[in-house]
């Protein structure tokens, strides 16, 4: 039996683009969204807050149609056919919206960890529960004392995870991973065929 879990990160880890960036475009809000980003990748503004403000901006926004953007959202396919093969030991933990990413979610096949919201007559209600990522990891680690963890991901909200994971990929397929991410990192990677030969290893 396998003893290593594999943690990924959604957002430019899994998914080929952003998501929020997907659902700014086609809802018409580009220019709000590309200023929220450039704040929290600067760490002007932290995950939560973004989390917040996204949150108060989209919650008009009919959730289904949020979730056939997200669905319709290019997946790296050779990583996502390795979840799909191995979705006993494969996570997905993110921050994004646990009503977003559920028919996503359902198509990869295995657990996720997420934020969570109330949703009433097919709009956001109230954000009830922000995922703080060691939380997701420590978790795992009650659940599967025996296992070693391993995490994937590219940005700042990822940083947590890295910090109490056995081990850390940073993940430069769709952009520069954080260089403080790099930094608590076992392993860089920035193609798909070299990742999903990392990961028939572990």
């Amino acid at each position: 039996m396998n003893k290593n879990l594999l943690c990924f990160d959604l957002d430019g880890t899994l998914t080929r683009r952003e998501l929020l960036p997907l659902i700014a475009i086609e809802v018409g809000l580009e220019h709000e969204f590309e200023v929220l980003t450039k704040l929290t990748v600067d760490g002007i503004i932290s995950f939560e807050e973004s989390l917040r403000l996204r949150f108060a901006i989209l919650k008009n926004i009919p959730v289904d149609t949020v979730q056939n953007i997200i669905c319709q959202a290019e997946l790296f396919s050779k990583i996502t056919a390795f979840i799909r093969k191995n979705h006993d030991r494969c996570f997905v933990i993110t921050g994004n919206l646990d009503v977003w990413i559920r028919p996503l979610m359902d198509k990869l096949g295995c657990r996720y960890f997420s934020s969570k919201v109330t949703v009433k007559d097919n709009r956001l209600q109230s954000l009830d529960y922000i995922l703080n990522k060691s939380t997701a990891i420590n978790s795992l680690r009650r659940d599967y004392p025996d296992h070693q963890v391993m995490v994937f991901g590219d940005g700042l909200n990822d940083y947590p995870m890295f910090e109490v994971a056995d081990k850390a990929i940073a993940i430069g397929l769709t952009h520069q991973p954080s260089r403080v991410l790099i930094s608590k990192s076992n392993y860089v990677v920035y193609e798909e065929e070299t990742l999903c030969r990392l990961l028939n290893t572990l």
